[in-house]
């Protein structure tokens, strides 16, 4: 196809937005079908697959930065993004170019004609990245990538894959029980099929119903089954900068993500790697230590600035809002609290403000977009259930304003729940603090993402 007839940047995203229509389908027929006609690329490349519930992104970035340091060609394919669409395919920690994402939908969107006219039904957007994903991957010629699901395991669209090195799994808990089930073991048995023969399943041990589910898979398929207990991470030391601890013969890892619940995540990643030097890629300590340590993954726990301190984190479920509260206890014991908080209307938002409520002193609630989003009205009447001093925000740019007009320096803003909100939060804050000249912004790496 010739450069003049690719659609523009603008266009694309039009398209991403028409693409809407076509909802989520579980499944792997629609996939199959866009694979097969790109000569399926997947099957040029190998992988570590992650699944769970919370923690696949942060798990995702540090094998990626470990990978990478080790001189590995890698790809990452992450959902959602927080700043720009680009985000979710990376080579080396270096989004799709604009061009080049421009190349790949137009030859995408010729194949979706093609399958309708066949009588196929039209792909969903999330299919249409995977496939380009690959063939993305497989033209950059990476030698390992990254693959985050994007819903449960079993039926999602990145499940094509058979290369499969390294099936890990972080926490699972109860979400999306609409379309994975309504137990911990449905929502469990879903997420196993990301196990493939040959390659070395990876669990956290947290809960044992999960365990047991992910364990008979695995003995079904004559894999290895290696299970992480967060326990077994020793001399754990943590300020808001960074954490050490140390696991098996990495002794005093470093890293920069500062939740309490991203030791549990690091230990997975670790595990996962000494997994693929078995399997012979050859990482070297120093690569891991390195990697660890440079490892940021924008809005969890996230430290936008200080006096007030302000931080972002993407708690949109009960288990991450349990980790959150976790942290705020963990950080911030006897300071005064306000809430930043906007959700989608499909989330469980009684769980979340349960777990999390009882720690503010203050909530500002924000409305968030789309035919999933819920306004700030509708969640502030739900959040007067468990707090007194509840506050509907027009929009975010007027609770964060709120939220610093309401602060003095030793409180603490934290503004969690959706991503579809935080990237824009994250910029907002960002630009304050640029206007009154302070450096104590704690950003490093979103920039960068956002490169062409």
């Amino acid at each position: 196809m010739e450069n003049q007839k690719d659609m523009t940047y603008q266009e694309v995203m039009d398209y991403i937005e028409e693409l809407k229509v076509y909802g989520s389908v579980p499944g792997l027929d629609n996939i199959r079908n866009l694979c097969d006609k790109l000569g399926n690329p997947q099957k040029d490349l190998s992988f570590v697959h992650i699944a769970g519930t919370n923690g696949k992104g942060s798990v995702l970035a540090f094998l990626s930065e470990v990978l990478k340091e080790a001189g590995y060609r890698t790809g990452r394919y992450i959902s959602p993004t927080l700043f720009e669409y680009r985000e979710r395919i990376q080579v080396n920690n270096r989004p799709i170019s604009k061009k080049e994402l421009c190349v790949q939908m137009t030859r995408l969107k010729e194949i979706c004609r093609e399958l309708e006219e066949e009588g196929k039904p039209h792909p969903t957007a999330f299919e249409i990245e995977t496939a380009m994903a690959f063939q993305y991957f497989k033209e950059q010629k990476c030698q390992i990538v990254v693959l985050e699901t994007g819903l449960g395991g079993l039926l999602d669209a990145t499940n094509i894959v058979t290369n499969t090195l390294a099936a890990v799994f972080t926490s699972i808990s109860m979400d999306h029980m609409g379309v994975l089930g309504r137990t911990l073991q449905e929502i469990a048995e879903h997420k196993a099929g990301i196990m493939k023969p040959g390659a070395t399943a990876v669990a956290l041990k947290k809960d044992m119903e999960v365990i047991a589910v992910l364990q008979k898979k695995a003995a079904l398929l004559g894999i290895p089954f290696i299970t992480v207990d967060p326990d077994q991470a020793t001399g754990i030391k943590r300020n808001l900068t960074k954490q050490t601890f140390s696991y098996k013969e990495y002794k005093n890892l470093t890293i920069s993500l500062v939740g309490a619940y991203q030791i549990e995540n690091a230990l997975l990643a670790a595990q996962t790697i000494r997994v693929l030097k078995e399997k012979g890629f050859q990482i070297p300590d120093q690569a891991v230590y390195k990697g660890f340590e440079r490892t940021s993954w924008q809005g969890r726990f996230q430290v936008l600035a200080k006096r007030p301190y302000f931080i972002a984190d993407g708690a949109h479920n009960r288990d991450g809002a349990k980790h959150l509260a976790e942290t705020i206890r963990l950080y911030f014991t006897n300071r005064k609290i306000i809430y930043i908080i906007g959700m989608l209307r499909d989330k469980e938002q009684d769980e979340i403000l349960k777990e999390t409520a009882f720690l503010a002193s203050q909530i500002l609630t924000v409305p968030t977009k789309g035919e999933r989003g819920l306004s700030a009205y509708d969640l502030a009447c739900k959040a007067k259930e468990y707090h007194e001093h509840v506050t509907a925000a027009d929009s975010v740019e007027e609770a964060v304003e709120m939220a610093y007009l309401l602060a003095d320096k030793d409180t603490v803003i934290i503004a969690f729940g959706s991503l579809s909100y935080l990237g824009g939060l994250i910029q907002m804050v960002e630009k304050i603090n640029a206007q009154k000249g302070r450096n104590d912004i704690g950003r490093d790496s979103h920039g960068k993402q956002r490169e062409s």
